[in-house]
C-alpha cells in the first residue's frame, strides 16, 4: 500500500465516528424527500447533485411545495455560504493542489470533512499527503451519504410518518462532536459562545441568513481574542 493510499484510508477512517453520526439525517432526508411528493430519482439527484444535509432537506421541501425555481437556487446558496468559510480556512494547504483537484475537493467539502481535516491539521500542520487525506474523508461521507439516502427513500416509501421519529437529532450530537474537541483556548470558547448568542438572536431571519451572519461575527470575535494579549 502506498503512502497516499494510507493517506486516504486514513482520511477514511477519521471521519467514521462523524459519519455515523450522520446517517440517521441521510435517512431522513429520503424519507423527508419521498413525504414532500418527490420521486425516488427526484430524492437521489439532490442527495448526488447538492450533497449538503441542511440545504438538502429545504430543497426537498420547496420542490414539494412548489416553489419558484430561482428562489430554490437562491434559497440553497444561501445556506451553503458558510462553506466559503471552510474554504478560505483550508487554502494554505489547497493552493499546491493541481487545479484539476480542486473542484471535486470543493464539491465535497462538507462539515465533517472539513472537522476531520482541521483536526488532523492542528496535530501536523505539514500533512504529508494532504491531498489523499482530504478525499479519503470526503469520498467516504459522499457515498455512504447516497446509501443512507437511499435507504431512506425505501423507509419512506414502506414507514408512515418515519421522517417524524426524531433521528435527525442525530446530526445534532455529530455538531457537537465537531466542536467541543476545538474549544482548546480563548479565542476558540469565545468564537463558540458568541455564534450560540448570535444564533439565538438571528434565529428567525429569513433563509438562514442569520446563520452566516452568526459564524461572521462569532470568527471576528475570535479573531479579536486571540488578537489581544492575556
Amino acid at each position: 500500500m502506498t503512502s497516499s493510499t494510507k493517506a486516504f484510508a486514513q482520511g477514511a477512517w477519521d471521519t467514521l465516528p462523524l459519519i455515523v453520526a450522520a446517517a440517521p439525517f441521510g435517512m431522513v432526508f429520503g424519507a423527508l424527500a419521498i413525504g414532500a411528493g418527490l420521486t425516488p430519482a427526484q430524492a437521489l439527484g439532490i442527495s448526488l447533485i447538492v450533497f449538503a444535509g441542511s440545504a438538502q432537506f429545504i430543497a426537498a421541501t420547496l420542490i414539494g411545495a412548489g416553489a419558484w425555481f430561482p428562489a430554490i437556487i437562491a434559497t440553497v446558496f444561501v445556506v451553503n455560504l458558510r462553506h466559503l468559510l471552510y474554504a478560505t480556512n483550508l487554502m494554505p494547504q489547497v493552493q499546491h493542489v493541481a487545479q484539476r483537484w480542486r473542484v471535486p475537493m470543493a464539491f465535497w467539502l462538507t462539515d465533517e470533512t472539513f472537522a476531520t481535516v482541521s483536526n488532523r491539521l492542528k496535530r501536523d500542520p505539514d500533512l504529508p499527503h494532504f491531498r489523499s487525506y482530504y478525499l479519503g474523508s470526503a469520498v467516504a461521507m459522499y457515498l455512504l451519504w447516497q446509501v443512507n439516502t437511499l435507504v431512506g427513500i425505501w423507509a419512506g416509501a414502506q414507514i408512515p410518518d418515519i421522517a417524524n421519529w426524531g433521528l435527525d437529532v442525530a446530526m445534532v450530537v455529530a455538531f457537537v462532536g465537531i466542536v467541543v474537541p476545538m474549544l482548546v483556548d480563548r479565542a476558540t470558547l469565545a468564537c463558540a459562545m458568541t455564534a450560540g448568542i448570535a444564533m439565538l438572536l438571528t434565529y428567525d431571519w429569513p433563509n438562514q441568513i442569520g446563520l452566516f451572519a452568526s459564524a461572521l461575527i462569532a470568527i471576528a470575535v475570535g479573531v479579536i481574542v486571540r488578537e489581544r494579549p492575556s
